[in-house]
């Protein structure tokens, strides 16, 4: 039977390399996305089951694209957690807002996510949550103190979920990238030593082996991937 799985932040640059990787292996994505998806990322994914404008911080929506994504293709088999977003910014110049942004982004996404996978995978006495964190969570550098707060979130709620669904044949992990090799991470740090920095395929190598049964031991993990960073 074919695999599927779910991928929240799909349409971004680490989301595509998601997709690609476990279609390269035969598995069906359902592709997930607050933003609108464009024609170009709709023809790329015509095989796949692509549902943009989803508020993944809203537990009923996500639910509803959840359960849309298991009514076409008849069951679910794991969850990527990779919609995100990062800010910069010092303490005393910076906003509380910032930190409500961060944990809305990063880590609310992440709960209702898998919150709304779990009865689908519960059912089924199988499944594969994997949680895109960051380096940072173990170590903050100045200004990085509600991403690296939020990624810190998502790490801990790794392991606690781990923990509650160990004896259901369902794995929980985290990867934690450094800087990850996008074009926008480029544009904004355009002196930057590039070969030192993560590329999205080895992240989604790393991903999609997590999801294999090769992996069936590994749990409540947190697997730094830092390159040279």
């Amino acid at each position: 039977m074919e695999r599927v799985f779910a991928v929240t932040g799909a349409f971004g640059v680490l989301g595509r390399a998601l997709t690609r990787r476990f279609m390269d292996a035969g598995d069906h994505v359902i592709l997930i996305d607050r933003v609108v998806a464009g024609e170009a990322l709709r023809s790329e994914f015509a095989s796949e089951l692509v549902l943009d404008s989803v508020d993944l911080g809203d537990l009923e929506g996500t639910g509803a694209a959840i359960a849309r994504g298991v009514r076409h293709f008849g069951h679910l088999d794991g969850l990527i957690n990779a919609a995100g977003g990062f800010e910069w910014e010092k303490l005393q110049e910076g906003s509380l807002d910032t930190w409500d942004r961060m944990y809305a982004t990063n880590l609310r996404t992440a709960v209702v996510a898998s919150k709304c996978v779990l009865p689908h995978l519960l059912k089924s006495g199988y499944g594969r949550i994997v949680n895109i964190g960051a380096a940072a969570a173990a170590k903050a550098a100045g200004g990085m103190g509600p991403y690296a707060a939020s990624k810190a979130g998502v790490a801990r709620l790794t392991e606690s979920l781990a923990e509650e669904v160990k004896d259901r044949l369902i794995t929980v992990n985290a990867v934690l990238p450094s800087i990850l090799d996008t074009p926008r991470n480029r544009a904004d740090m355009p002196d930057a030593d590039f070969g030192r920095w993560v590329s999205p395929g080895a992240i989604a190598e790393l991903v999609t082996f997590l999801c294999s049964e090769q992996a069936a031991a590994i749990t409540g993990a947190s697997i730094p991937v830092t390159n040279r960073c």
